[in-house]
């Protein structure tokens, strides 16, 4: 509660639209939500959810929980794509949100996606997170160049076919950009 009163002090505002638990971190996520559930209780935070956390943290959360995470910020990309974990949220209905949806650029080095990327008149990049909002994801491409900002946006003037979306699909190898949320030491 301290560091989001200072958080809220340090932006200058009244509430938050949304306020995640960034990690999963055993034996104090489950009192940590609880203070989350006073600040939206209390009008602070207008939302509230979780970030990094698999079936099992979130099994253990909703045992005690008051309410729902409305999202689960997880990592996801053509190489992490997590079903399993993503179709627990819907049945939860906790909406996903995807972190490194680009593999750090390493998107862009992905043949599949730069092959159906040229039918478009798009980059790899776009091509991936056009697959992820078809699979009614939220993603969240970190930029802070201008360029690669508007490029992102450029996403919903095309759409991905049943074949291409299975082609991406295909490439998923469970591999990690970031921290194993099971297994992070920060």
């Amino acid at each position: 509660l301290k560091a989001f009163d200072a958080s809220l002090a340090r932006l200058g505002l009244d509430y938050v639209d949304l306020y995640l638990i960034h990690w999963p971190v055993v034996g104090k996520f489950a009192d940590t939500w609880r203070a989350l559930e006073r600040l939206h209780q209390d009008g602070l935070a207008r939302s509230i959810g979780v970030s990094n956390f698999m079936q099992h943290h979130l099994d253990e959360l909703l045992a005690s929980a008051s309410r729902l995470p409305v999202v689960n910020q997880i990592e996801h990309h053509p190489h992490l794509q997590q079903p399993e974990l993503i179709e627990y949220c819907r049945q939860q209905r906790i909406q996903v949100e995807c972190w490194s949806p680009l593999m750090k650029g390493e998107v862009f080095a992905l043949q599949p996606l730069q092959d159906i990327a040229q039918q478009y008149g798009k980059n790899a990049g776009q091509v991936a997170l056009r697959w992820q909002l078809q699979k009614g994801l939220v993603t969240i491409p970190k930029s802070t160049k201008r360029a690669n900002i508007e490029s992102n946006a450029q996403v919903f003037d095309f759409e991905l076919t049943d074949e291409q979306m299975a082609a991406i699909d295909a490439l998923d190898q469970g591999r990690r950009i970031g921290p194993d949320p099971d297994n992070f030491d920060f």
